[in-house]
């Protein structure tokens, strides 16, 4: 018996059952066809809507605090590219933004994107380009102070050259690492979106040099056919 993110079991004759055909319509390539297929039929979609969640990157998250602790009540959070605001969502609860946990400091969590973002109860949202000079001063003036968390789940909009998209994501990430070094509290910690496929040795050298701890994880609700991974790194050292 396999066990759904729902925890409900499941046979193979009930998988088989649940399973979501999609016929491709005139005007629909195979390929988006399949990816409205895997959509309809993704466990951690279903699991996000019935959860009240913009997307099912919010349980990436979950697992990546899970394991490491570091959305913790009276965090302060930064979250780059925080669009549509799924980890802000995850953030506002764990870190106590609107002190449901009583006798718990109370977070703060500060997301910055390119487009404006719905709002978020508790989530400060604001249209910054975190790559625009003076942005990290900018960012430091809205929390009051420097961060404990900056957080990413940015990735550079795909051309379909995949040495290109992975250089592209892994410039990105490294753009998001040195703009942490900026706002980051001694002993905070980064936590970014990485692709597999070589380029990522430097980003883990740098990062290596700056805090204590460095992980590569890839949490369970990255899809298995993803090179998609994560790095924490905890323990920033200052600059």
């Amino acid at each position: 018996m396999a066990k759904t993110p729902t925890g409900k079991n499941t046979s193979g004759r009930g998988l088989r059952d649940l399973t979501v055909q999609v016929k491709t319509a005139r005007g629909r390539t195979l390929s988006s066809t399949r990816w409205l297929q895997r959509q309809l039929n993704d466990p951690y979609v279903k699991r996000a809507q019935s959860e009240g969640y913009r997307g099912r990157a919010a349980y990436k998250i979950m697992e990546l605090d899970d394991k490491f602790r570091f959305l913790v009540p009276g965090a302060r959070i930064v979250d780059l590219g925080c669009a549509p605001g799924g980890w802000c969502q995850v953030a506002v609860k764990r870190a106590n933004i609107l002190g449901e946990k009583p006798g718990k400091r109370v977070g703060t969590i500060l997301g910055v994107d390119l487009q404006e973002v719905e709002p978020i109860a508790g989530c400060e949202l604001h249209v910054l380009d975190f790559m625009d000079e003076g942005a990290d001063d900018q960012v430091k003036e809205w929390l009051g102070g420097k961060a404990d968390v900056v957080m990413s789940d940015m990735a550079a909009s795909s051309c379909g050259h995949k040495k290109t998209d992975h250089l592209k994501i892994m410039a990105l990430c490294e753009a998001a690492a040195y703009f942490a070094f900026d706002v980051l509290e001694e002993g905070g910690t980064f936590v970014a979106k990485v692709l597999a496929g070589g380029a990522e040795a430097e980003l883990q050298k740098m990062l290596k040099q700056k805090f204590d701890k460095v992980a590569h994880v890839k949490p369970p609700a990255s899809r298995a056919d993803s090179s998609e991974k994560f790095v924490v790194a905890m323990g920033f050292k200052g600059t």
